[in-house]
């Protein structure tokens, strides 16, 4: 029996083709089999679909990743696995929102871009494509990932680190799903399969607002970002660190009395926040500030937005934050 892989079009580069005039248009992908003859199969049946309006990906929006949700639920039980398709810019955030928002997920959701668009020579959307499809219809991966350039991430454990590489992602914290050279080579770190029923999460909120901490940042800053938001990414010094400054935490305490909720994650790239550690953690650990501990931003900011979204008391709301749900975060409490 053929595999079935529904390809979802958000928008952004890899869709795009030069037309005579050198200037990029949108692909046809009703001609994708024509385009890229690699991908015809008598094992392999590829359907396509849009979002209603595909955009590049720097006008992503929490309202999207609705859509690309219903998408996959209406679509669930004909497909095998879905591959989508998405701007490079923001992708490491809506592979997080949509692993959240997909509970009980047990088929691939690969997404996959490129940094050169499928219709220009030298593109790596071709190989992104086809070892994404590849990927998604061979019955070993059972979440969201994220794969480019030979290397498939945990999706909420992605980040982009190049805007001129084709190495362009990075899964800091989190060893690879996998690898594709001649042979695909799957890590035991995937997702194993099992009998539960998908449910999704269609309610999410942006009543988020991410703090970056910097030398010499003014108090009245740091309160207006707290002020502007019900939850706060807070993203620290080194594993966790802040000014040792008695107004700083004062004002994280008084916006923990008043209901909002904030999660402290390092800036550093690799590592985590360990808060009481040093010292200087003491304004978080002492003001009600969760520990965020490896979480990446985007992981850090859609986890807050969906929990947000949900029917949960705040009390609540901190638990779920402070737990792994998706293996978006390290199991180790601190």
């Amino acid at each position: 029996m053929n595999k079935k892989i529904l390809l979802i079009y958000t928008g952004g580069t890899i869709g795009m083709i030069q037309n005579s005039n050198s200037r990029l248009i949108p692909f046809d992908f009703s001609k994708l089999l024509e385009a890229i003859p690699d991908l015809k199969s008598d094992e392999l049946d590829l359907d396509h679909i849009s979002i209603k309006k595909p955009i590049d990906s720097s006008n992503m929006h929490p309202s999207i990743w609705i859509e690309i949700t219903k998408i996959i639920d209406s679509n669930y039980i004909n497909y095998d696995g879905f591959v989508i398709l998405h701007g490079t810019d923001t992708m490491a955030f809506t592979a997080s929102a949509i692993s959240f928002m997909l509970e009980n997920l047990n088929k691939a959701v690969v997404f996959t871009g490129s940094q050169i668009p499928i219709g220009v020579r030298r593109t790596d959307a071709k190989e992104n494509l086809i070892s994404s499809i590849e990927i998604a219809s061979g019955g070993n991966v059972n979440e969201v990932c994220v794969y480019f350039e030979n290397q498939l991430y945990k999706g909420n454990r992605t980040v982009k680190v190049n805007t001129e590489d084709f190495e362009a992602f990075e899964s800091p914290n989190y060893p690879l799903l996998a690898e594709v050279g001649i042979n695909i080579k799957y890590s035991s770190a995937l997702v194993k399969k099992h009998d539960k029923k998908l449910k999704i999460h269609t309610n999410i909120s942006n009543n988020v607002a991410i703090l970056k901490l910097f030398p010499g940042i003014n108090i009245s800053i740091i309160k207006a970002v707290i002020n502007s938001a019900k939850g706060i990414v807070i993203e620290s010094f080194g594993s966790g660190n802040a000014p040792k400054n008695p107004e700083l935490r004062r004002a994280l305490s008084k916006a923990n009395s008043e209901g909002r909720i904030l999660i402290n994650i390092t800036q550093c790239l690799h590592g985590s926040a360990v808060q009481g550690k040093y010292e200087t953690s003491e304004s978080f650990s002492n003001s009600g500030v969760l520990c965020g501990r490896d979480l990446t931003t985007e992981a850090a900011v859609t986890k807050l937005m969906f929990l947000l979204g949900q029917n949960m008391s705040d009390d609540e709301i901190k638990i779920y934050l402070a737990r792994n749900i998706r293996g978006e975060m390290n199991n180790n409490i601190i």
